[in-house]
This record gives structure tokens, C-alpha cells and sequence, in this order.
């Protein structure tokens, strides 16, 4: 089990937070954590980012509808 504190919104404090057993087989990375003080659950969510490609070429400017 992998443990860590954070800030519990129920609690109102900082406390010890741990990973149960995870059955998705994430292991200590498990981002599905409880708090150890009232069973509050939290998912840790991460984003990855891909960065954009610059290909040299000037961005497509949108075609705006001309008035009659």
C-alpha cells in the first residue's frame, strides 16, 4: 500500500491518505486514494499534453461570410 498526506475536504485538515489494493493493476501508482481519518475517496487525475507542431507554415485563418 502506498500512502501520502493530502488535504482532506471532509476532514478539513491534512491527513494520511492510502492506496487500497489496486484491481486495475496500477500498484503503488494507483491514483485511487482514501483518506485514513473518515473513508473519503479521491482519484489523483493527471493530464498529458501534446505538444503542437510548428511546421513553418502560417496558421489557416478562418473564412468569415460575407455580407450580400
Amino acid at each position: 500500500m502506498s500512502d501520502r498526506e493530502l488535504h482532506c475536504d471532509t476532514c478539513e485538515d491534512v491527513v494520511l491518505f492510502e492506496a487500497p489494493p489496486c484491481g486495475d493493476g496500477h500498484g503503488v501508482d494507483c491514483p485511487e486514494l482514501i483518506c485514513t481519518g473518515c473513508g473519503a475517496a479521491v482519484v489523483i487525475a493527471t493530464l498529458t499534453f501534446r505538444p503542437t507542431r510548428l511546421s513553418g507554415r502560417r496558421p489557416r485563418r478562418p473564412s468569415h461570410a460575407q455580407a450580400a
